[in-house]
């Protein structure tokens, strides 16, 4: 019971707090005053970009769902899908479960089928978001290695990579401890589905359309971003891969609060402030993005949830 209250309040209070640290010094009058001057002809764009997004990630699972022997119906999987983005904003990535379980339900497919599958959507992903990673220091090599530097030299954060790095001295000590407990296990468990998941993407027919729609699903991510950026008149100087920098350190961000509640936009204004963009501009792109992707998925994982159980009464 405590560890479900913890898995609920830890994300919130995360997102508390970084709502708070974000406009500790900022000017609210300011802030709100981007909401009446950008252009949200670019947001309206951006709102699509992510909505097809999503709609390809539907579209792809049907390659992982084909080869195990059963069917999968796009109409169902689209709603599946944001209704799991839209569950996703109680417990970080419940709806992964939520989603398989409403296909396994629907779809007469086996619980445990539609899990590995998402499994080894996590791995894609996961590479996906390496490759990027590896795009943004190749060309932003230079201002991430100093921003790196400086990060050294300030006694609070060498503090905190000091206290980090005894802290991985010690798990790598008492590795023989923790190989016995569960959370080990857990772990184990995950990077054994990500090498199981993969072992099924390059066995199946079809590979190459769904390598395919894994770029495009990630692309049409970082395009939403540009074009939501293409918003505010003091953002058109950044280039792109400096743009790809601040989506990466965001998105990367979700995983620790409730679909990114307070860390998104604090993360897109902290890594825009190395490029010389103001605070209050950063934070506002930040929270314009998150909001802007939030609304859609509210309003069509919402519509989702409600259409699911009638257009499959037969079924259930």
């Amino acid at each position: 019971m405590i560890k479900n209250y913890f898995k609920i309040l830890l994300p919130i209070s995360v997102g508390v707090f970084c709502i708070y640290f974000s406009f500790r010094n900022i000017n609210f009058s300011d802030f709100t005053q981007y909401f009446f001057e950008i252009n949200y002809a670019w947001v309206v764009l951006g709102i699509i970009l992510g909505a097809l997004s999503h709609i390809s990630r539907s579209y792809r699972w049907k390659f992982l769902i084909n080869p195990l022997g059963y069917k999968l119906g796009l109409i169902n999987s689209v709603l599946a899908v944001f209704s799991a983005y839209l569950i996703n904003y109680t417990i970080p990535r419940a709806g992964d479960l939520a989603r398989a379980t409403m296909i396994s339900k629907y779809e007469k497919i086996p619980l445990e089928k539609t899990l590995g599958t998402i499994v080894a959507e996590r791995a894609v992903d996961v590479i996906c978001i390496i490759v990027i990673i590896c795009i943004g220091l190749i060309f932003e090599f230079e201002r991430i290695s100093d921003k790196l530097i400086s990060l050294t030299q300030n006694t609070e954060i060498s503090t905190i990579l000091i206290c980090f790095g005894a802290f991985i001295l010690l798990l790598f000590l008492f590795n023989r401890i923790l190989k016995k407990s569960k959370h080990y296990k857990s772990i184990e468990n995950f990077f054994l589905g990500i090498i199981e998941g993969l072992s099924v993407i390059f066995n199946m027919k079809k590979r190459n359309v769904f390598i395919f729609h894994s770029i495009f699903i990630w692309l049409m991510y970082i395009l939403m971003f540009w074009a939501t950026s293409k918003a505010f008149f003091e953002l058109h100087e950044i280039t792109f891969f400096q743009l790809m920098i601040s989506f990466t350190l965001s998105a990367l961000s979700i995983m620790f609060s409730n679909g990114g509640i307070g860390i998104y936009p604090l993360a897109v204004e902290e890594s825009l402030g190395w490029y010389g963009i103001q605070s209050t501009t950063g934070l506002a792109f930040g929270w314009v993005s998150w909001l802007s992707q939030t609304m859609m998925v509210v309003i069509f994982g919402g519509l989702s949830l409600f259409v699911l159980p009638f257009i499959n009464r037969k079924k259930s």
